[in-house]
């Protein structure tokens, strides 16, 4: 302007000012110059994709990539305004399908920091180097080594800028936005490689954003953004003929609530932003979110090109479309539908975390030194009581009709009055309460080897001699010490060093807390055979019962060893024919590789032959000279295993334990005994531990209950619990008083 004359005079400014006002357009932080650069090298067909910063982008910013590179011939002319592959003429922008189409990206990056292209063809020797500055090539271009694909490094974003630089608050947090932009183009570019690294020299350098080649969106979801919120996702899939409208993504259902809204939306695989969509969805999930909750939405909307209108904004991140209204009401609808169709249940997630440092009991009040009690709040309390109802009163309305059919002793557990005809596998004699001799009409398919007793006698056994002293026994003269887990006598004294060191591994390798957890429980009831819940102090525990019965077994077979009773089959079974069986489950993992399943059978049969009198002194594992098993031991009072195991359990007996050393033997066949033995689901369809009659139509009250509840869980509570089931999902703990009152107190 002449300032002395009045006159604005209009002048033409300089191609420099020029493009970097236009490149402060496009490049407005670094975020943007990934974005841009990371759209090349998806239209380069990459697959693996890699940044790398220093000082959140503007000291270095590095991208490299493994798409088709560049020819050396468009080396030269790469940087310049408006030299592009991707368009030839202005129609081309109604069907442009491809992120960049301008050519501004790598221009505008030239003319506010230093850059330098490293690429290379697939059909080219070596790779070719440039460096350049205001979009024009500085030197030549020189061959250098490189792998196929393009790495563009960029030095000192803004450095002819100064107060931009300026305006930026911290490096952190232009990482940080970087990372959000990678983040979105890694989750919907599934099963490509997106790796962010942080390369300045501190604690807080490494990698912050990292997805697998070949990842699905679900994994990336929870990879990218948490497993609180992959856990939770819905696939949202529809296809609107009317709108040529495809929708496609993943939203979190009603079990989720986080503190911000995250929405990604990519319209024909571009990242942008709408404002009208996300407001809709997000008024969509208040009526399914608790007050403050927002939800996670991805989507990616495919539309026909010329619906859309993409050169609206210099960083193409808000674009324009036809129909706008009714592609959001067509989306928000799509979403709600996803949401009812998921509404039916809801998911709780349990934490391996049991039990705490500190589990001191709170039931007795702590007192001062003036002896004056301090008060014990509610949520303190300890709040158990033998006399209060179990969880099945709450479940079936048949259990009163079925006490009834029995008087039941809460005392010692055992029935007074059985059924002869019921299909208990430890079918008891009603003239003496603890007597084993069975009906041979019964359904159960083992018998007590004894002698015959006086049915007036209160003596509860008399034994096989093989087992026990055919003395009669009066279990009350005897101490808990000296009777085995079945309530027999011992017999006599184990003192092979093997066992014994056995169980002091057993002792050394429990952990205290939960064997006070087990001592302590106050039963809850059964989920299913090898499901339980119970309750210690104020916590709610659910129990793998399948996991602590199979160690119970196993500790109960070195506590007892050598002084078994025996279950007497009715009926002795073939051991080729358990073989055979066995062989051809899934489970035995028998491949053609091992030899014909007849000849397996075969050297089974011999090889467990040659085991009996072993087998038989030391585990009540009697196997005749025929090669048949006609009976196993009887491990626990009231308890029978389930037979439909015993193939397996053949099978792996010659297979799976070490016969070699003595301590090995005996660890592996006490481990493979007590597997065979442990509490099963199957158990609830077999006609196992009826210890009462059934009832007509009640399939919520089954004899497998009682028998969890009297017999296993009775005598767990001297279990020594081994610490590997710490973190293994055998006690998993549910809820705890104190933090539910903490809910409560919120709402």
């Amino acid at each position: 302007t002449s300032v002395m004359s009045g006159e604005v005079v209009i002048k033409r400014l300089d191609e420099t000012v020029v493009n970097r006002i236009a490149a402060g357009e496009v490049i407005q932080r670094p975020a943007n110059a990934v974005k841009e650069m990371i759209e090349n090298c998806l239209d380069a067909g990459s697959t693996c994709i890699t940044v790398s910063l220093k000082s959140g982008g503007l000291k270095l910013l590095q991208i490299s990539d493994n798409g088709h590179g560049i020819r050396k011939e468009d080396m030269e002319i790469v940087c310049e305004r408006f030299t592009t592959s991707k368009l030839k003429e202005f129609d081309d922008l109604k069907s442009i399908a491809t992120f960049g189409f301008r050519g501004e990206a790598l221009a505008s990056i030239s003319h506010v920091a230093h850059l330098t292209i490293t690429t290379r063809t697939k059909d080219s020797k070596c790779a070719y180097k440039a460096s350049y500055l205001d979009s024009k090539l500085k030197g030549a271009v020189r061959p250098t080594a490189g792998n196929i694909g393009t790495q563009i490094t960029v030095e000192d974003l803004f450095y002819n800028v100064p107060t931009r630089r300026k305006a930026f608050k911290s490096a952190s947090e232009e990482h940080q936005k970087i990372a959000d932009v990678m983040t979105r183009y890694a989750l919907h570019n599934s099963g490509k490689s997106f790796t962010l690294r942080k390369m300045d020299q501190d604690v807080s350098a490494g990698v912050s954003v990292r997805t697998q080649l070949g990842s699905t969106h679900v994994t990336n979801i929870g990879t990218l953004f948490g497993s609180n919120v992959g856990k939770e996702v819905i696939q949202v899939d529809h296809f609107d003929p009317q709108l040529h409208l495809k929708i496609n993504g993943y939203v979190t259902n009603a079990n989720c609530s986080i503190k911000r809204f995250l929405f990604l939306l990519f319209i024909n695989n571009r990242l942008v932003e709408c404002t009208v969509l996300k407001k809709a969805l997000d008024s969509l999930y208040q009526t399914y979110l608790p007050k403050g909750g927002h939800p996670f939405v991805y989507l990616s909307l495919e539309m026909p090109a010329n619906n859309l209108d993409v050169n609206v904004h210099p960083t193409k991140h808000e674009v324009h479309f036809l129909h706008e209204g009714t592609v959001v009401e067509s989306v928000e609808k799509q979403v709600e539908a996803a949401l009812l169709s998921c509404d039916s249940s809801r998911t709780f997630y349990m934490q391996k975390l049991l039990p705490t440092a500190n589990t001191e009991t709170t039931q007795k009040p702590t007192t001062t030194s003036k002896d004056k009690p301090q008060r014990v709040y509610d949520h303190q309390l300890v709040r158990t009581d033998s006399k209060l109802q179990k969880l099945d009163a709450f479940l079936t309305n048949t259990r009163q009709e079925m006490e009834k059919t029995t008087t039941y002793d809460p005392v010692s557990h055992d029935p007074k009055s059985h059924d002869p005809k019921s299909h208990d596998s430890m079918s008891q004699d009603p003239k003496s309460h603890d007597s084993m001799s069975h009906d041979p009409k019964s359904h159960d398919s083992m018998s007590h080897d004894r002698k015959s007793h006086d049915p007036k006698s209160h003596d509860p056994m008399s034994h096989d001699p093989k087992s026990h002293d055919s003395k009669s026994h009066d279990p009350k003269s005897h101490d808990s010490k000296s009777l085995t887990a079945a309530g027999l006598p011992r017999r006599r004294q184990i003192q092979l060093t093997s066992v014994l060191q056995l169980s002091e591994e057993v002792k050394e390798k429990s952990h205290k807390e939960l064997c006070k957890v087990l001592h302590d429980h106050t039963f809850v009831g059964c989920v299913e055979p090898e499901l339980a819940l119970i309750q210690h102090e104020t916590k709610l525990h659910l129990v793998n019962t399948g996991n602590l019965s199979e160690e119970l077994f196993y500790q109960t077979l070195l506590k007892d060893f050598g002084n078994f009773a025996i279950y007497r089959l009715s009926e002795s079974a073939p051991i080729y024919e358990l073989a055979m069986l066995g062989l051809n489950l899934e489970e035995s993992g028998w491949t053609p590789a091992d030899g014909s399943k007849e000849n397996l059978a075969n050297y089974i049969v011999n090889f467990l032959g040659g085991k009996a009198e072993m087998l038989n002194d030391y585990f009540c594992i009697d196997i005749t000279k025929e090669g048949h098993i006609s009976g196993i031991p009887m491990l626990l009072k009231g308890y029978s295993p389930p037979l439909e195991g015993l193939p397996l359990f053949v099978m792996r007996l010659a297979t799976e334990v070490d016969w070699e050393e003595e301590k090995a033997c005996f660890n592996s066949v006490c481990r493979e005994i007590a597997r065979f033995y442990s509490l099963k689901n199957n158990l609830t369809n077999a006609e196992t531990f009826s210890d009462v009659k059934s009832v007509a139509n009640d399939n919520e009250w089954l004899p497998w209950k009682r028998m969890v509840e009297h017999t296993v869980m009775k005598s767990l509570r001297d279990l020594k619990v081994p610490t590997s089931m710490v973190d293994n999902g055998t006690f998993l703990q549910l809820a705890n008083l104190p933090d539910l009152y903490k809910v409560f107190e919120r709402c």
